[in-house]
């Protein structure tokens, strides 16, 4: 390993002193203790009772939290939870360091198949949407649904907004950034990530932006936030390396579960140019195709997405009695 590389840091060996999560209005948190993983599970209590249950995955950088503009608008269709993956969050590093797409994807099904809630309406974004895809390839039992909002799939040609994200793999990169911006605040960074993630950063509300101040200064506090940056960025490169039948693209086409693809036209991260394909690719897809929007459709546009959701649980006949009585009342 260079010496200008972070090193691993474990679970077991991590004790920072940050401060506590935000959960808003609805929301509940708890741990889930696993073999080899700890995580966060941000959940809703549901609206009626018998709702299929929902799981979401966030994207590199991200959090549970990023789902919460969404999740109160499927209270009536879903059992909604969210989690964080290992070293994300408020979840601990994994005691294997494990930041792999395959190694985020392993967590996914070890909680479901812990929790018993499977087959899930599973939504991903980001890192979370290639974490999902695999899951959705090579365990189908767990998967009713299957949600991508601007997957992290291999392209040939990265946009070069999307270059700094890449190097951050590189051995020493992270270190070296870290050096590099010291002296930037929490506020600098947030409307950086701002600028990046949304079509228009001026949606964001004064609200929200403090509260994403906060989040950020919690998160810099923690001694492996850098590490597991760069671990899981390198994780997204090496699976766009992959050929075969571990390849994203090919386990995509192994998808079965009913996929509605989402991408935004400002997308800075991942190419607008890549939703044809990925409507190719998935056998059984739907593709809403937002221009103004950016990385985290979820977040700009819950209320679209959520239509179209509803739209794809219906177009499947998988939306349940209970289900649309919920989504009812919910609207009135």
């Amino acid at each position: 390993m260079s010496s200008t590389e972070l090193p691993s840091v474990l679970a077991t060996s991590v004790a920072p002193k940050v401060s506590s999560v935000r959960v808003a209005a609805g929301e509940r948190l708890r741990t889930v203790g696993l073999p080899g993983i700890t995580l966060t599970v941000r959940s809703r209590p549901p609206a009626v009772e018998g709702l299929p249950p929902a799981l979401y995955v966030h994207g590199l950088g991200g959090s549970s939290q990023n789902w919460s503009a969404l999740m109160p608008l499927l209270d009536g269709l879903v059992d909604s939870e969210a989690i964080d993956l290992p070293g994300f969050g408020d979840s601990p590093p994994p005691d294997d360091g494990d930041y792999s797409v395959t190694g985020h994807a392993r967590a996914v099904i070890r909680y479901l198949d812990a929790a018993e809630r499977g087959p899930v309406h599973l939504f991903g974004n980001s890192l979370g949407g290639a974490v999902s895809t695999r899951v959705a390839a090579v365990r189908p039992d767990l998967v009713r649904t299957l949600t991508l909002v601007s997957p992290a799939l291999p392209e040939l040609r990265v946009q070069r907004s999307a270059v700094p994200t890449a190097l951050l793999a590189l051995p020493g990169v992270a270190a070296l950034f870290t050096s590099f911006t010291k002296g930037w605040t929490a506020e600098q960074r947030v409307r950086g990530v701002t600028a990046l993630c949304y079509g228009d950063p001026g949606m964001v509300t004064p609200e929200g932006f403090r509260n994403a101040v906060e989040e950020m200064e919690r998160r810099l506090a923690l001694p492996y936030f850098w590490d597991v940056m760069a671990r899981s960025a390198r994780g997204i490169v090496n699976a766009y390396t992959l050929g075969g039948q571990h390849g994203l693209w090919r386990q995509a086409e192994r998808v079965l579960a009913p996929t509605l693809l989402v991408y935004g036209g400002r997308d800075q991260l991942v190419s607008y140019r890549m939703a044809q394909r990925a409507a190719r690719a998935f056998r059984d897809s739907r593709l809403l195709t937002l221009p103004d929007a950016g990385h985290v459709a979820m977040m700009e546009y819950p209320e679209t997405m959520a239509t179209a959701f509803r739209e794809l649980l219906a177009d499947t006949g998988k939306l349940t009695d209970s289900g649309a009585i919920g989504a009812t009342g919910a609207r009135s």
